[in-house]
């Protein structure tokens, strides 16, 4: 537990949430500023700020997990699917690691979550590829 995590104080008890899971690896909360009523934050109890940071024994519970809480969500909001997302250090209001579960409706307003789109120049796509898969594999 980071001393000064808000997300960890949850976890602990200590910081007030509106829980809607605790299991042994991870706890879902609602977001207090959500997108949509029913966003959930879910968060592995041990702190850890980034999906590159988590051990990977927390990989499966995590997402496993995830998706109960994506169908959960679903039901409980009447939705027609769900919106997963996840940002590692940039857009990351809390430094510890968190899942956005985003009930969503057809035409509910929200557009591509705000993010400008482009496009890839002439063999632009495959060398980016390549460099990925290079990473992947180094």
């Amino acid at each position: 537990m980071a001393d000064s995590c808000l997300f960890c104080a949850i976890v602990a008890g200590t910081a007030p949430a509106a829980l809607v899971l605790e299991e042994e690896h991870c706890v879902g909360f609602l977001d207090v500023r959500p997108l949509f009523p029913g966003h959930v934050l879910l968060v592995p109890r041990e702190h850890h700020e980034t999906l590159p940071e988590l051990p990977a024994h927390l990989v499966e519970p995590l997402f496993a997990t995830a998706q109960r809480v994506c169908r959960a969500v679903e039901e409980a909001t009447d939705a027609q699917g769900t919106f997963v997302a996840m940002n590692n250090v940039v857009s990351q209001s809390v430094p510890h690691l968190h899942v956005h579960v985003v009930p969503r409706k057809r035409r509910d307003g929200l557009r591509g979550f705000f993010w400008p789109r482009t496009k890839y120049e002439e063999g632009e796509a495959a060398a980016v590829a390549a460099r990925v898969r290079a990473a992947l594999d180094g």
